[in-house]
C-alpha cells in the first residue's frame, strides 16, 4: 500500500474496478463507492470501529467485494489549513493499512464535508435519528464525489485505461 496523490490515481485504476472513499471516525468509518464510470459516490452501510484488527478486516472485505482499485481518505484538515490530531489518526491509519492491503490510498482534505452531508439529509427530510445512521457514509460519499469531480475538472482522462 502506498500514499498516492491524485495525479497517480488514473494509473492504478481499470479493469472493471471502483474508487472507495472513507470517512474515519471515532466510532465508525463511513464508506461510499464509486460506479464502474467513475462518476458518481454511492454511500455503503458504515463500519462500526471496535479495534483495528476488526475494522481493518471487515473494510478489506468490503473493498474487495466492491472491487475497489484504490481508496479515498478524508483527511480532517483544520479551517486554517492545519493538521491537528484527527489527521494524525486518519495518516496512522493509512499507514496501519499498509502491511494488509496493495490499494493505494489518496489522502484528501474533508474540511465541511460532514457539514455538507448532513445539510442535504436535511433537505431530503431525514429526521435526526435517521440522519445519525446515514452521516458517515453520506460525508464519505461527498468526499468521494470531490475527488471525482477534481479528476474531471483536471481533465485527467483518467477512465480511457
Amino acid at each position: 500500500m502506498s500514499i498516492i496523490t491524485i495525479e497517480e490515481l488514473p494509473a492504478r485504476l481499470g479493469g472493471g474496478k471502483t474508487l472507495a472513499g472513507l470517512d474515519l471516525g471515532d466510532k465508525t468509518i463511513g464508506v461510499a463507492v464509486s460506479d464502474r464510470g467513475f462518476a458518481f459516490a454511492h454511500p455503503r452501510l458504515v463500519i462500526m470501529r471496535r479495534k483495528f484488527s476488526l475494522d481493518a478486516a471487515a473494510l478489506l472485505a468490503l473493498l474487495q467485494k466492491e472491487n475497489a482499485g484504490a481508496v479515498v481518505l478524508g483527511l480532517p484538515v483544520n479551517m486554517d489549513g492545519s493538521e491537528g490530531p484527527r489527521a494524525q489518526k486518519s495518516r496512522a491509519f493509512a499507514r496501519n493499512m499498509a502491511g494488509l492491503t496493495d490499494l493505494p490510498f489518496v489522502l484528501w482534505d474533508e474540511r465541511l464535508s460532514t457539514v455538507a452531508a448532513e445539510r442535504t439529509l436535511i433537505e431530503m427530510d431525514f429526521s435526526r435519528r435517521k440522519r445519525a445512521g446515514k452521516i458517515d457514509s453520506a460525508a464519505a460519499a461527498f468526499i468521494l464525489q470531490g475527488v471525482l469531480d477534481r479528476l474531471q475538472a483536471l481533465g485527467v482522462d483518467a477512465w480511457s485505461k
